[in-house]
């Protein structure tokens, strides 16, 4: 069974969903607390921690995304890579054979 955050998140199946929201209520304890701690007006720690809450899912859920979409870059690129490499090893097309070929000419 899957939990559906505000009825349409499915926070287990959407990558990053879950630390985010996680993230985003220590973020809302931290400034509701911290400002009802200077202050000692409820509502307004309330309105903080809800600003907070929020401020602080969508900041680590860009970054988590950002992170997720460098990592799958440079994943393709390391497959695109390793594919080039077992395509071209040993033909005329290899790097590593034309830098042979050539140390052997220098000497």
């Amino acid at each position: 069974q899957s939990f559906k955050l505000l009825g349409f998140l499915d926070v287990q199946s959407v990558p990053c969903a879950r630390e985010s929201v996680l993230y985003g209520s220590v973020g809302s304890l931290v400034v509701g607390l911290g400002h009802f701690l200077a202050t000692s007006r409820v509502r307004r720690s309330c309105d903080f921690a809800v600003g907070g809450f929020i401020c602080t899912m969508l900041g680590y859920w860009f970054y988590c995304r950002y992170s997720l979409a460098q990592q799958r870059i440079r994943q393709r690129m390391l497959k695109e890579g390793m594919r080039n490499r077992l395509l071209f090893e040993g033909s005329s097309l290899d790097p590593e054979r034309k830098q042979t070929s050539n140390e052997r000419s220098d000497s």
